[in-house]
């Protein structure tokens, strides 16, 4: 091996597969965020398919629980609104073939 071949970036694979959400250096500590949500919250999260952010998610639930006045029906904003993501992706991850694909 040469010198050179030392001198490369080498890139670790993410888990975050791939996805149009945008990815950003934080400087606050994500497990305190997480561990800080509505116990309701976190596990909505443990099952969710996506890659939610303790502070986009908890935004995102405190605003359809405000239009909703129900956390049950918070969360199921949050399932719709997750789905159309996954929908939005599924056609550059998988293609326009996949059985999501068409679902919004």
């Amino acid at each position: 091996m040469q010198r050179d071949d030392y001198d490369e970036e080498v890139r670790m694979p993410t888990n975050r597969g791939k996805t149009s959400l945008k990815c950003k250096r934080r400087a606050t500590n994500p497990m305190r965020e997480h561990d800080q949500l509505p116990p309701e919250l976190r596990q909505w999260v443990a099952g969710a398919m996506l890659p939610w952010r303790a502070g986009s998610v908890r935004t995102a639930y405190r605003k359809a629980l405000a239009r909703t006045g129900d956390s049950e029906l918070a969360l199921r904003e949050l399932d719709r609104m997750q789905k159309a993501q996954v929908a939005r992706d599924v056609g550059k991850v998988w293609g326009a073939d996949h059985p999501q694909a068409a679902c919004g």
